[in-house]
């Protein structure tokens, strides 16, 4: 699991989740998330992944037990800061909006200075290869550029904690590892943690630090994986013995519920 010189940022103390209708999404998770570390959520569909991390953002609430981000509730740090962002598998661009208009919608509506913002959509759009793009509009943009705008839009305000619900799911596989490789070079470079939740094995080795593989509903946490590969990561990894091997034991945690 974190390793003790790196800071707790996100803490699941005993959480449930029980809908209004009596189903029960997640029951008594428990683990902590440090700071740096991009960890994926992996588990069948239907087992919470998106559950939690909506709890994370505060957009959810707990049922038993709490989610704290630093020493703080979710709700309570959204309300006083930009410090967790959210990118959701739909990118939700409004199409009467230029992609540069889009980026700086959000920090818009925190107020402050206009030129501030305009300067700060304008350099995560050239981090995410749209600099070229900036007038354009949604139903301009292929699938894989309007992710790349929703990107942007969570980065624009330099958040401690991105969050990232399947983003890459309805993209197609050249284009889905494109944004892989990307995503982590933004990662690297900006220094964020980051929660990101996927079914797909493969996508969550490639990407990981850590891996939380959950179960079937009700959703618990079944293991921890710890993904010990260099970066940057690059292509060729995913051919590589010791990547297939965590694929296998990710796997394996999957199918018979912890190793």
């Amino acid at each position: 699991m974190m390793s003790t010189a790196v800071k707790e940022l996100v803490a699941f103390k005993h959480v449930g989740k029980v809908y209004d209708n009596g189903t029960v999404a997640l029951r008594d998770i428990n683990f902590t998330i440090g700071e740096g570390e991009f960890m994926s959520f992996l588990g069948p569909s239907g087992c919470g992944k998106s559950t939690a991390l909506r709890m994370v953002a505060g957009l959810e609430d707990v049922t038993s037990g709490s989610v704290m981000v630093g020493e703080k509730t979710p709700r309570q740090l959204t309300k006083e800061s930009n410090d967790i962002a959210f990118v959701f598998q739909e990118a939700n661009l409004l199409p009467w909006r230029t992609v540069l208009d889009n980026v700086i919608l959000p920090l818009e509506l925190r107020g402050g200075d206009r030129k501030a913002h305009k300067e700060s959509a304008e350099r995560v759009l050239e981090m995410v290869g749209l600099k070229d793009y900036f007038k354009a509009h949604p139903r301009e943009l292929s699938g894989g550029m309007k992710m790349r705008v929703s990107i942007a839009r969570a980065l624009a305000a330099k958040p401690k904690l991105l969050l990232m619900d399947e983003p890459f799911a309805a993209l197609d596989e050249i284009t889905r590892q494109t944004l892989q490789i990307e995503l982590l070079d933004i990662w690297q470079r900006e220094k964020m943690t980051v929660l990101f939740v996927t079914h797909n094995v493969f996508e969550a080795v490639f990407l990981s630090t850590q891996i939380a593989v959950m179960s079937a509903r009700p959703g618990r946490v079944s293991s921890i994986i710890d993904v010990e590969l260099p970066f940057p990561r690059v292509p060729s990894l995913r051919t590589d013995r010791v990547f297939n091997e965590y694929v296998e034991q990710a796997s394996g945690v999957l199918e018979h519920g912890s190793i």
